[in-house]
């Protein structure tokens, strides 16, 4: 499965929407994407699954890269 993750790069600083990146990643679980980005010093603010027509959407954009973590 795809998810895309919403994160802050930011460990120290309060969360702006403004300054939110994502990424996609190729996992069985949410809890498996949380496991694989533990080491990484960012604060994940959501974890979205990606299926079906969402997901096309997301393939189509030119910045859809999958991360293999």
């Amino acid at each position: 499965m795809i998810f895309k993750v919403y994160y802050h790069e930011n460990v120290h600083q309060v969360p702006v929407r403004e300054n939110t990146l994502s990424l996609y990643v190729e996992a069985e679980t949410e809890k498996a994407v949380r496991d694989q980005l533990h080491d990484r010093q960012i604060i994940i603010e959501y974890i979205q699954k990606l299926e079906g027509e969402h997901l096309e959407y997301e393939q189509a954009s030119p910045h859809f890269q999958v991360e293999q973590v």
